[in-house]
């Protein structure tokens, strides 16, 4: 609590202070969700990982070029961007209005939501306990410089009162030790739910990597949460990933009720052996309508011993393309498929588990027979088509498998594909973006159409947007500087529809980031970069505009110190008017500023400026107690010596009691006005520590028509 100032009162010339810090009044106000629209609030749009937006009306192919589609403006966050940004449709915020809510999470252990149609910050939230930071990133290049939220985040709108966001975050104490923790936020607050966090550990039986006593130890440090969550049945399930290969890890999958995040269920699927992660370059394991889970394991021991139902023996499915049953809420491996050269895969980690598994809709076979099927590749550049009835198990002379595509890629395979409209859509590392068809339940063998360009490693995980069966557009993100949108004719890969360097620097919006999946709902694509998120749509003119962006979109401070940043105002169409600059959203003791306040780009250039925002440091400066008007200066000198002498008066009456309330009240009021005025002196806290998010707003106005541009940039106060 801050000190405030002191007010002479009273018959006996105490003063009595005030506090200048007052905590908000808290309050509940009732409402209800509408009926969502349009959502996206899992990886890759649903649990099947199908990667399918089927409702887009706006989106179409007449409607995604150049001209008429583009960059609406980006969004900065404090850090890169590896989850994919969710999208809850018509959320109603207390006191705010009804959103369209973009939710997302960055490596810096923020969460942000921000109105999806014109940017506007809703709320941001860092889910850092005190005194900790992201963690680093242990020594692997995989996630860096900084480990925070990297899995994909999974919302359930019917979750608490108005709807829940569940992610697992990675930090740091200042002990150096490492934490990993399952978060609850409420969608409209981001306020923590049911007890939340919960501190994620866990044991299982076994002999393998980092074992003691009979039990394997989770241990926070030597993993991260890569895959996105999976929701399914109001349990939130998360599957663990190494740091490169940097042993000791293991396998793990961990289940938590979704209401009281209490653990519910623990699977490790080398318990006796070494590494078999589940990484999936980001993609999140699929499931059933049974409630079965499917992935692809990373590279590690595999059990080529089979007990009788050929199973391994000692529980060890390095390599695997998994199955999982879930009933009674417990996990365990319900069947299997590994690879002949499985071993030699593994060995020279050429793995399964760097893809993603797609649980394909039912299909009807040559013979009439319903198929129930589900689709994976990894690094072998095989795509792996599997009998979720019978998946097909081990047999080191043969795969055993419904149907097997050998060097169908032309690349390694980091990611998931996408499935409309009987059609399989991968994009492998270093090769086109390519598309398979599916006829009577049987995946032909060469694609039916094939992009014109090849996507840089990691390759792409693409997304699909329809309207039913028509208009179906295919997204996919290049992982370049600056990184490119495309846009294709899901029907032909050869019709390249948009990309985003078709209008020059119009519509660039930052550096790629690998591993990323646009997301796509209602008239709009989103796309996580490494300081943010690029928003495209339907442009609103065709005439002269301009945009704003900030470097560096993040920056961090000791009370007392300045941070500044240049703003880059751009002309887009020939826009050459003057543009006002405003800053707002700086923290208490702290000021912002903009110089110059107004610049004007070139009708083909950039104009900048510089924003500083100064801190406050803690302070304490000597002061005298306040005049009042019936003590004009005995308060100064009364107060000193009342606490004196009541000090004293405890002194000589340490071995009796004391006579009196009064008495007692006296040397309570005494001190306590001592001490609430800082001992006579003033004590300035400074700017609050914290993670602050300013607005930076451009604005100009010609005639009756304004153009107005928010760029969001981040302060962190130590």
């Amino acid at each position: 609590m801050r000190p405030g100032n002191c007010i002479g009162r009273g018959a006996l010339g105490l003063a009595l202070f005030r506090l200048c810090q007052i905590c908000p009044l808290l309050f509940a106000l009732s409402f209800t969700s509408l009926s969502p629209a349009q959502d996206v609030l899992t990886y890759h749009n649903d649990v099947a990982r199908t990667g399918l937006d089927p409702g887009e009306t706006t989106l179409t192919l007449g409607s995604v070029n150049s001209s008429s589609f583009g960059k609406l403006f980006v969004l900065s966050v404090d850090g890169k961007v590896d989850a994919q940004p969710l999208y809850a449709s018509n959320v109603v915020l207390p006191g705010n209005g009804t959103h369209n809510v973009l939710v997302v999470a960055t490596e810096h252990d923020s969460v942000f939501a921000f109105d999806a149609g014109d940017g506007a910050l809703l709320w941001h939230v860092s889910v850092l306990v005190t005194g900790e930071t992201p963690s680093d990133d242990r020594g692997c290049g995989q996630v860096t410089p900084e480990i925070g939220v990297t899995a994909t985040p999974v919302i359930d709108r019917s979750s608490g009162p108005n709807g829940t966001i569940y992610m697992v975050a990675m930090s740091k104490d200042n002990s150096s030790h490492y934490h990993q923790r399952l978060h609850a936020l409420e969608l409209t607050t981001g306020n923590e739910e049911f007890g939340g966090p919960v501190e994620v550990q866990a044991t299982y039986p076994g002999a393998g990597d980092n074992s003691s006593g009979g039990n394997l130890i989770f241990d926070p440090a030597q993993y991260k949460e890569r895959p996105g969550l999976l929701l399914l049945d109001r349990l939130v399930y998360t599957f663990w990933s190494s740091h490169c290969d940097i042993r000791p890890y293991t396998g793990w999958i961990i289940s938590y009720n979704e209401s009281t995040l209490a653990q519910v269920s623990v699977l490790n699927i080398t318990p006796n052996g070494k590494e078999g992660s589940v990484w999936a370059s980001g993609a999140g394991p699929a499931a059933d309508a049974s409630g079965n889970i499917y992935f692809l394991a990373a590279n590690g021991t595999f059990d080529t011993t089979l007990d009788a139902q050929r199973f391994p023996s000692q529980g060890d499915y390095g390599n695997a393309f998994l199955k999982l049953s879930t009933t009674n809420n417990k996990l365990a491996v319900a069947d299997y498929f590994n690879m002949s050269n499985t071993v030699a895969e593994s060995n020279a980690d050429e793995d399964l588990g760097s893809g993603g598994a797609l649980v394909l809709p039912d299909m009807v076979g040559s013979t009439g027979a319903t198929r129930h099927l589900a689709v994976g590749a990894g690094k072998d550049q095989n795509i792996y088509v599997v009998d979720r009835d019978n998946m097909g198990k081990f047999d080191p002379s043969t795969n055993n498998i419904y149907q097997e595509l050998a060097s169908a890629l032309g690349g390694q395979e980091f990611g998931m594909p996408a499935f409309f409209n009987n059609r399989i859509y991968y994009g492998a590392a270093g090769d086109s973006l390519r598309t398979f068809q599916f006829t009577n339940a049987q995946l032909q063998t060469s694609p039916v159409s094939q992009t014109g360009i090849t996507f840089t490693y990691p390759g792409t995980t693409p997304g699909i947007s329809a309207n039913g069966a028509s208009n179906a557009i295919l997204w996919a993100v290049e992982n370049t500087d600056p990184a490119v949108l495309h846009a294709y004719d899901a029907s032909d890969l050869s019709h390249e529809l948009y990309n985003s360097n078709q209008a020059g620097a119009r519509d660039q919006f930052g550096t790629g980031n690998k591993f990323i999946t646009p997301t796509i709902a209602n008239g709009q694509v989103f796309v996580g970069t490494t300081n943010g998120v690029g928003v495209f749509g339907l442009l609103t003119s065709t005439g002269p505009d301009f945009s704003v962006s900030v470097s560096p979109s993040s920056a961090s401070v000791t009370a007392g110190q300045s941070a500044t940043y240049t703003l880059t105002v751009t002309s887009v169409g020939g826009f050459n008017q003057a543009v006002a600059l405003s800053c707002s959203g700086a923290p208490s003791l702290a000021s912002c500023t903009i110089s110059p306040s107004s610049v004007t780009p070139s009708g083909s250039g950039a104009a900048t400026a510089t924003t500083t925002v100064t801190t406050t440091a803690s302070t304490m400066a000597p002061r005298r107690w306040p005049a009042s008007p019936k003590f004009p200066a005995a308060a100064d000198r009364v107060a000193p010596l009342v606490f004196l002498l009541m000090l004293a008066r405890l002194g000589v009456a340490k071995a009796t009691r004391l006579r009196s309330r009064l008495e007692f009240a006296c040397v309570f009021a005494s001190v306590a006005l001592w001490a609430g005025c800082g001992g006579g002196g003033t004590h300035n806290l400074g700017t609050p520590p914290g993670i602050y998010t300013l607005a930076v707003t451009g604005t100009s106005t010609s005639g009756s028509s304004t153009l107005t541009h928010v760029v969001n940039l981040t302060l962190t106060v130590q």
